[in-house]
């Protein structure tokens, strides 16, 4: 394994449980919404709060935007050295295409 590799697999493995909870936060409270008021009938007003969530206005007009942009930051990165990590282990395959290392 390369050593930008490694440095990038520890940089992955290091920032999982600081975008967990927000981007959890963010799928869940986005699909309740949509799901909410689509198949549930229910109003915009009845599921406000979950937008509210969602989109970090539970913050304040400051920290919300900086949530915002760590929160998309965030997923960024773990997408990317996700697909890095991923794309190298495809490589690493025999061409035998029996998955052996």
């Amino acid at each position: 394994m390369s050593t930008l590799l490694a440095q990038v697999r520890r940089w992955h493995a290091a920032a999982a449980p600081f975008v967990l909870a927000p981007l959890l936060l963010t799928v869940c409270s986005g699909m309740a919404y949509r799901l909410l008021k689509d198949w549930g009938g229910l109003e915009r007003d009845q599921v406000h709060w979950l937008m509210t969530l969602h989109e970090g206005e539970w913050l304040g007009p400051v920290a919300e935007p900086i949530y915002v942009l760590l929160n998309g930051l965030g997923l960024l990165w773990m997408l990317g050295s996700g697909a890095l990590m991923l794309s190298q282990r495809w490589r690493r395959r025999s061409p035998s295409g029996d998955g052996a290392p």
